[in-house]
């Protein structure tokens, strides 16, 4: 449902401290179907000497009765407009009550108090408790909270809030009430209910101080034997946490809660974390390789909020990477530790360079710490979860472990119960390690990913090698000129496939950047070596660093670190799709067979074998000039058929002895990475030779776990003939048409097929049984997966993928304007593309056109166009 009132942009500059503060919160929830009372009792203080009116958030909500100190206020004592209740007159210390009726059933927002499938269920974060009842519903304003939930018995047997239960009772009629009370003050943003018919697996976790911990999560019945993998990721981050971070959950109670209609991948509500389903169940039967690391990292992500994020909160929403920044770096490191660090940080760059940098590029680029904003939901970005990611590791990089774990431990400390700012937790790195840090805050404040423009010279009489270096931010909206940034570049140096001394032994430098240009200087060097710059990828930026061919083969061949060598064997790649002709280098191919044949680990030789995507190399060439998306894949595919062919004996090994494997599925980074390359043989053999099809369709039926199904497949959907794409499509429906993650999987292997006659398939689609519009899994395995991730089939030629997209969005963005403001990131950068601008432009200027036009919407389309 649209706000009602015009949009209006919320600056970080006019931030204010609130009027009034909330000390604490009792609420009672009488669940009815089709109706649900709620009851607000609020002690409410002023703060500070200001005489400002008391001004509560609240949305859509039917009031029955609001009262001051126990007496009840006339119409004329307030007024409810613009989802605000203004009283004018208030005295400094108040109990404020209130009873509203919502309507759960009828929230297709999802944000709020709503209904999906067997329960009701809360999200909050951002602004959705304003749609439960009143409040301060902002992120600085903290207060404990008592919740009494009211239910049928058979309908609702189970009822949940944050904290610890307090007590159960019968309330008669076949109704039941149980309270929660959590001591911990936190923010609107972090409360949370669930009333549900759920099953229940629980088991417990013994803290490092001997203290238990009662482990539960809650899933409807069907989904009862997929938990297994989730609980084990729990217990694993609750102790990680506490050996990495010093950091002791603080409750006796921890509950996760799977829910199937969720518009984010889960909510960190303090003690009662809500989970889409495709983020808790796990199964070798529902669930690829990447879903089971999935589930390990959001059940990380979310568990490690409980200090990053609720202990210690952001004071408004400009400081949202405080929490989600900081988050994701410790759940990226949860995750190296437990499985390849090598290929998971492989994995985390190429999903920023493919994504994060095209946002940076993009009409809807922004600071780490954005200025303003119209709808904060627009905000939940990859530049604020990824790239601040980032930015926390590079403060690791500068301050080394040491340092940074006193600067965290110090910030845990200083902040905890406080809703602070991104420059309190500078503060405390800064103020922990001695190195100063206020250039580098210009991270958080410049929007749009650095370029470092490298240039190197030898002197061979000298043996001095010279590197030079020059930094620039390109202009992004509203910023034009930027200073230099604080950047950190780790770099090595090769001879002869050794790693040389730098000095004292170190055989890896840090050089700090802080200038637009600079040089370092190394000397007594032999001969020439190879530089191995961006270690680890060091630092967010993009590189503009020439360097031989053979300077690439030796870096995959002998480096030691596993970014740049993906990084150098991605660069031969891209040189060979551009030069569009299929024919590669022998040295190229020689240097993978010497990959293959090596003691690499499996997962980091498939991540070598693989070629760049399709959106990485379009983001790639957007940076010289338009991109052509059919002519990439075209060129893609020549080239994925030559290292099929160059590759065929070693590849064809690879792929028998996978096949041949008998040892029962496991979820281990080892058998990972061994069907992660035996995956990607079989993708380059299809693309060499079309008759190992036949293989793949051999694969699929006689899979014995999802990730080798959906791989065959998928090749068989994608480039098989019609006969064998429907029988392999029907298979799969009729087996697993019961399971909707896998149906899920259905959709997106159907949307991603490139070929232009997939718009028509997707539009078919979304008139099959298993398709509903409401639900956000559904609406992004087929709309968002074909918009995202099939260039071939949205760019084509007549414009009938945009206009698809295009009526998705009208369709969807008054009733859930989040999923529907961030389907249109597709559209938003039109200007990049060689074909197709105008039309895009068009579906953008017919949304904006509309009648109620959701602020989310309406921020995306108004900044896309003004870009445009």
């Amino acid at each position: 449902m649209m706000r009602e009132g015009a949009p209006k942009t919320i600056y970080r500059k006019d931030y204010e401290a609130p009027d009034f503060l909330i000390d604490s919160v009792d609420l009672a929830f009488d669940i009815f179907d089709g109706r649900t009372r709620v009851s607000s009792k609020l002690d409410i203080k002023r703060n500070g000497t200001n005489q400002a009116p008391l001004v509560l958030d609240g949305e859509s909500l039917g009031i029955v009765c609001l009262k001051i100190d126990g007496r009840t206020l006339g119409a004329d004592e307030y007024r409810y407009t613009n989802g605000k209740l203004t009283i004018d007159k208030v005295p400094d210390q108040l109990c404020f009550e209130a009873e509203v009726d919502i309507t759960p059933e009828e929230n297709t927002s999802l944000e709020g108090l709503y209904r999906s499938r067997t329960m009701y269920c809360t999200q909050c974060e951002a602004e959705g408790y304003r749609k439960i009842t009143f409040g301060l519903d902002r992120p600085d304003v903290l207060s404990t909270y008592t919740v009494s939930l009211t239910a049928d018995k058979d309908t609702c047997p189970v009822l949940l809030s944050n904290g610890n239960e307090v007590s159960r009772s019968d309330a008669g009629d076949n109704r039941h009430t149980v309270v929660w009370h959590d001591p911990h003050p936190k923010p609107s943003y972090l409360f949370a209910i669930v009333a549900g018919d759920l099953e229940l697996v629980s088991d417990t976790f013994t803290t490092v101080s001997g203290k238990t911990v009662d482990l539960r999560i809650w899933v409807e019945a069907k989904d009862i034997g997929y938990c297994e993998h989730a609980m084990t990721s729990l217990q694993a981050s609750m102790r990680w946490d506490e050996e990495r971070y010093g950091l002791e959950y603080d409750l006796d109670l921890f509950n996760i809660v799977a829910v199937d209609d969720f518009n984010m991948g889960a909510m960190e509500n303090k003690s009662l974390n809500i989970f889409n389903t495709s983020c808790v169940l796990a199964h070798p039967d529902i669930t690829t390789d990447l879903g089971y690391q999935r589930v390990e990292s959001v059940v990380a992500h979310e568990y490690f909020h409980n200090f990053s994020g609720n202990r210690v909160t952001c004071r408004d929403w400009f400081q949202l990477s405080l929490k989600e920044g900081f988050t994701v770096y410790r759940d990226a490191e949860f995750s190296a530790d437990m499985n390849s660090r090598g290929v998971k940080r492989i994995e985390d760059v190429a999903f920023l360079r493919t994504h994060q940098f095209a946002e940076d590029a993009g009409p809807m680029a922004h600071p780490v710490r954005p200025d303003s904003f119209i709808e904060i939901s627009n905000f939940y970005t990859m530049t604020v979860y990824e790239k601040g990611a980032e930015v926390v590791r590079m403060l690791n990089t500068l301050l080394g472990d040491e340092a940074f774990y006193r600067g965290a431990s110090l910030y845990f400390e200083r902040f905890d119960g406080m809703a602070v700012t991104c420059d309190d937790f500078v503060d405390a790195m800064q103020e922990a390690s001695g190195k100063d840090l206020s250039q580098f805050r210009r991270w958080y404040e410049q929007a749009g990913t650095p370029v470092i423009a490298v240039e190197t010279k030898f002197d061979e009489a000298s043996g001095t090698f010279d590197i030079s270096f020059a930094q620039r931010n390109p202009p992004t909206p509203g910023q034009d000129n930027k200073p230099p940034l604080h950047i950190p570049v780790a770099m090595s140096l090769l001879v002869d496939g050794k790693h040389q001394d730098l000095g004292e032994g170190e055989k890896e430098r840090v050089m700090e950047l802080t200038e637009a240009s600079e040089t370092v200087s190394f000397s007594g060097l032999s001969k020439k070596p190879v530089l191995s710059l961006l270690r680890g990828f060091s630092a967010p930026v993009r590189l503009e660093l020439e360097q031989s061919r053979d300077d690439l083969v030796a870096l995959i061949g002998f480096d030691d670190d596993p970014y740049v060598r993906w990084d150098a064997s991605q660069r031969l790649a891209f040189e060979a799709i551009d030069e569009g002709t299929g024919l590669l280098a022998p040295d190229y191919i020689d240097a993978l067979r010497r990959v293959l044949d090596g003691p690499s680990e499996a997962a980091m030789k498939a991540q070598l074998l693989a070629l760049p995507t399709e959106a990485s190399i379009a983001d790639r060439h957007s940076q010289s000039g338009l991109v052509d998306v059919h002519k990439i894949h075209e060129a893609k595919q020549r080239v994925a058929g030559a290292l099929g062919e160059g590759l065929r004996e070693e590849l064809t090994q690879i792929l028998n002895k996978g096949m041949a494997a008998s040892e029962a599925y496991a979820p281990s980074a080892a058998q990972i990475g061994d069907r992660a390359l035996m995956h990607t043989a079989l993708n380059l053999l299809v693309a060499s030779d079309s008759t190992w099809l036949n293989t793949a369709r051999e694969m699929y039926f006689a899979a014995t776990n999802l990730s080798d199904r959906l791989c065959a497949a998928r090749l068989v959907v994608h480039y098989g003939d019609d006969v064998h794409r429907e029988e392999v499509l029907q298979h799969f429906f009729d087996r697993w048409q019961s399971e909707n993650l896998v149906v899920n999987q259905w959709f997106v292997m159907q949307a991603t097929r490139p070929t232009m006659s997939t718009v028509a398939d997707v539009i078919a689609l979304t008139e099959h049984a298993a398709f509903d519009w409401r639900n956000p899994n559904k609406v992004r395995s087929l709309i968002s997966s074909f918009a995202g991730a099939n260039p071939v089939a949205f760019h084509s030629t007549d414009g009938s993928g945009y206009a698809l997209l295009g009526d998705a969005v009208r369709r969807l963005q008054s009733d859930n304007p989040q999923i529907a403001s961030r389907m249109l990131a597709p559209l938003t950068r039109f200007k990049r593309y060689a074909h197709g601008q105008e039309m895009m432009r068009a579906q953008l200027t017919s949304i904006a056109a509309l009648d109620n036009l959701s602020q989310d919407v309406f921020e995306v389309v108004q900044r896309s166009l003004s870009d445009g």
